[in-house]
């Protein structure tokens, strides 16, 4: 009856934890982090609380049991040294649990005391680096930008440190049992580390070299975008077409980054596109135009003033480059179709066509402009 009575117990006990937890411990309880990287998360924790509540009520039921057993077998003559053997064998087991519990309590005691002046270390740390990011404390080393992923890898480093000098302290430690799970980790580690800490690496080097930040706009390889996240494997970019693009780091390292941001907060960058046109064109008109183009688009700076070079003159056309600044490195693409299109009506307006001839026959006049034609509309005057 008495066994009866414990279970119920033990049950309505587990039940009344399942429930309570959510509510008492939920809202207050935070997630496991270290060095600034998320281990666990606070319903993960949680999660992890509700299984170690259900395996302390088995557990708790198997003694439950396993004390039932005793009292039953010790009542019968013929069954009692069966209870007895098992009554001693219960009784030495707690005794030895009993010491070995007492003998760790110092190793115990001295790696709590090591995991908080970690702890204290660690905030400390994280205050200093902060102010480094927010520029309170300036350091000639070390940039604002970098603060950050500086903050993150310092306090890791402290962490990895306070845990390999707590370890011979943990109770156990030197048994066969943690030094055999210590290679088998290690060995996992060593098999598996090769392509993260190339990634590592690389995500270092953009990080220390500024190359990028979150909200930078940029070019990786093929594909432009803002970037959303620069992390320690991986970079985001959300591109003009709403979609999240991750490159591995040393994608990113190995393909270059054109940084359309960075030297923008001044004059913005330039913006620039081609045009060919037949050599019968004269060159000052199709500047002209190209200048009337830009001057109508929005999104360009009228100062410092657009300007046109000549790149190329080739077998049958001449190449015109018009450059201009762009205000807003994010809507390069639209304002880089928007300046086509003025370039089409400029054209358009002014009747002259954008091909690109090619040479089949001696034409019957030769494609040169006189002089008398030098100047047409919209080509500015010397006079």
């Amino acid at each position: 009856l008495l066994f009866y009575f414990a279970l119920r117990i033990i049950r309505r006990l587990r039940i009344l934890s399942l429930r309570r937890l959510p509510q008492v411990a939920g809202p207050h309880l935070p997630g496991v982090t270290i060095g600034g990287f998320s281990l666990l998360t606070a319903q993960q924790l949680l999660t992890f609380v509700r299984r170690m509540s259900d395996l302390l009520a088995w557990a708790a039921g198997l003694f439950t049991a396993y004390l039932w057993l005793v009292f039953v077998l010790t009542r019968f003559a013929y069954s009692r040294p069966w209870g007895e053997a098992l009554g001693a064998y219960l009784t030495s087991t707690v005794a030895e649990l009993a010491l070995s519990a007492l003998g760790g309590v110092p190793g115990l005691f001295t790696v709590v005391l090591i995991f908080i002046v970690t702890r204290w270390v660690a905030r400390l740390v994280g205050a200093f680096f902060d102010a480094v990011e927010a520029g309170s404390v300036e350091l000639p080393w070390m940039h604002g930008e970098t603060a950050n992923p500086t903050k993150r890898i310092s306090i890791a480093l402290l962490w990895l440190f306070a845990i390999v000098v707590a370890y011979p302290y943990v109770p156990g430690s030197s048994s066969d049992v943690f030094k055999g799970v210590s290679v088998f980790a290690g060995l996992v580690i060593s098999l598996g580390s090769s392509g993260v800490v190339s990634q590592a690496m690389s995500g270092l080097v953009l990080m220390y070299s500024r190359a990028l930040k979150p909200g930078d706009y940029v070019r990786l390889g093929e594909t432009e975008g803002t970037v959303t996240t620069l992390g320690m494997l991986s970079t985001k970019i959300r591109t003009n077409k709403r979609e999240e693009v991750t490159l591995p780091n040393a994608v990113v390292i190995g393909g270059g980054v054109k940084n359309y941001t960075r030297l923008a907060s001044e004059s913005g960058i330039i913006l620039h596109t081609s045009v060919t046109i037949g050599y019968d064109t004269p060159w000052r008109q199709v500047e002209g135009m190209l200048l009337l183009a830009a001057g109508r688009t929005e999104g360009l700076a009228a100062a410092p003033t657009p300007f046109v070079h000549v790149t190329a003159l080739s077998d049958f056309y001449v190449e015109y480059q018009l450059n201009a600044h762009l205000l807003d490195p994010s809507q390069r693409v639209g304002v880089l179709s928007a300046l086509h299109r003025n370039i089409l009506d400029a054209f358009n307006e002014y009747g002259v066509q954008i091909t690109s001839p090619h040479y089949v026959s001696d034409p019957p006049r030769p494609m040169i402009v006189p002089r008398e034609r030098w100047y047409p509309a919209p080509a500015p005057s010397p006079e």
